[in-house]
C-alpha cells in the first residue's frame, strides 16, 4: 500500500497553508466577453476540495488555494477563476473580493481564506520554474496536493512547492490513492478496465502497462488505424490480458451493438470494473450506448470505480455518480497511476 503524509497527521493550527485544488471544473462553452457570465456545470472536483479547506479553517489556519481551468496561453480572461471564485463564495456565504498576495492577482473569499487566479497564466508554472515555485511557497508554512487529477504534471505547485516547504496530501487524495491501490495490489477478479473518449493518443500507451494487473480491457471510441495497429500488436505480445477493440456504428459516432454486447457479458462477469472514458459522442443525442454502458456496470455485482471529467460529468448528468463505489477526480492521472507510472506529485509527497 502507498504510504503518503497525511493531513491529519500535520500540525496545522494557526498556520499558513497553500492547498493546490482540482480547479478545472467544467464551465459552460457559451462564448462570452465577461468571463463572470460562464457558469458551472459540473463541480465535482470543487466538492473534492471542500473537506480538506473546512477542516484547515476549523484549525484557524490561513489557506491559500491555487489551481488551473483549462490550457491558456498566457493571460486570458476567458480563463479567469472568477466562476471558481464565486462558486466557493456561495458554499462559504460570502462575497469575494479581490487581492494580491506577493504579485499573484487572486480574491478573499472570506477571512483567512483566498484563492489565487489561474497557475497556468504564468509559463513558469508548468516549465516548474524554481524561482516561480519559491514565490508561490513563500506565501505559506505548509503545503497540501488536493488535485489528484493534475499530479501526472510535473508542474511547479504539483512538484516545485513539496520541495521547499513541509508538504501532505488533501483528505480526498488520501482517499484516491487507497482505492486505487487497492486495484493495484488486491483487485477483486476478474478485473476489467474500460477505456474510451478523447484523448485516446495518450491512453492508448497505457493499455501496454496494464496487462499485468487486468484480466480484461475493453477500448471504445474513435480510433486511427495506427491506433489500431498498436493496440493489435499489444494484443499479440499479451499473455494475461483479454484486449478487445469495439467496432463502430455505421455513422462512426458511437460502438456497434453489437461490441456493446460483447462488453456488456465480460462486465457481468468481472469482480472490479475500472471505467475511463465514453464509448462515443456525447453531444446530438449519441449518448444511448455510453448510458447503457454505466447501467450495465451498475447492474454488475462488480465493484465500481470510474474516473475522467467526461464520465464524471456524464454519471452527474444521469444522477448515477453515487451508484459507483469509488469515483476518481483524475483521468490520465488515474491511468497512469493504475498502469504503474509513478505520478510526479505522488512522488514529490513521499519525498
Amino acid at each position: 500500500m502507498i504510504s503518503l503524509p497525511g493531513l491529519q497527521d500535520a500540525d496545522v493550527k494557526g498556520k499558513r497553508v497553500f492547498v493546490r485544488c482540482d480547479f478545472d471544473a467544467r464551465l459552460s462553452e457559451r462564448s462570452t466577453i465577461n468571463n463572470q457570465q460562464l457558469t458551472i456545470v459540473d463541480d465535482t472536483r470543487l466538492v473534492s476540495c471542500v473537506s480538506t479547506i473546512e477542516y484547515l479553517l476549523e484549525n484557524n489556519c490561513s489557506v491559500i488555494a491555487a489551481g488551473h481551468l483549462r490550457r491558456p496561453e498566457g493571460w486570458d480572461i476567458k480563463y479567469s477563476l472568477t466562476p471558481i471564485a464565486n462558486w466557493f463564495a456561495q458554499q462559504f456565504d460570502s462575497q469575494i473580493r479581490e487581492t494580491e498576495m506577493n504579485g499573484f492577482k487572486g480574491w478573499e473569499i472570506k477571512r483567512n481564506f483566498y484563492i489565487l487566479e489561474n497557475l497556468r497564466f504564468y509559463k513558469e508554472e508548468k516549465e516548474n520554474g524554481l524561482e516561480f515555485a519559491q514565490k508561490l511557497a513563500s506565501l505559506a508554512e505548509i503545503y497540501v496536493n488536493e488535485a489528484f487529477g493534475s499530479s501526472h504534471r510535473a508542474h511547479a505547485s504539483i512538484i516545485g512547492i513539496p520541495k521547499i516547504l513541509p508538504h501532505f496530501a488533501g483528505f480526498h487524495f488520501t482517499k484516491e490513492i487507497k482505492v486505487l491501490s487497492t486495484v493495484l495490489e488486491n483487485p477483486k477478479r476478474p478485473l476489467t478496465i474500460i477505456i474510451g473518449g478523447a484523448k485516446m493518443e495518450t491512453k492508448l500507451p497505457i493499455v501496454a502497462k496494464m496487462q499485468g494487473i487486468a484480466d480484461h480491457i475493453l477500448i471504445g471510441g474513435k480510433l486511427t488505424d495506427q491506433d489500431r495497429d498498436l493496440i493489435e500488436e499489444e494484443k499479440a505480445k499479451s499473455q494475461r490480458a483479454e484486449i478487445i477493440i469495439a467496432s463502430l456504428n455505421e455513422e462512426g459516432t458511437d460502438i456497434a451493438s453489437e461490441s456493446f454486447m460483447g462488453f456488456e457479458n465480460i462486465i457481468s462477469k468481472s469482480g472490479m470494473v475500472v471505467w475511463n472514458g465514453p464509448m462515443g459522442y456525447l453531444e446530438g443525442g449519441f449518448e444511448d450506448t455510453t448510458l447503457n454502458l454505466a447501467k450495465a456496470i451498475i447492474n454488475s455485482d462488480c465493484y465500481k470505480i470510474a474516473g475522467g471529467g467526461d464520465t464524471v460529468a456524464f454519471l452527474n448528468k444521469h444522477k448515477l455518480f453515487d451508484k459507483f463505489g469509488f469515483v476518481s477526480m483524475g483521468g490520465g492521472a488515474m491511468l497512469e497511476l493504475l498502469s504503474g507510472i509513478k505520478l510526479p506529485g505522488l512522488a514529490a509527497l513521499e519525498a
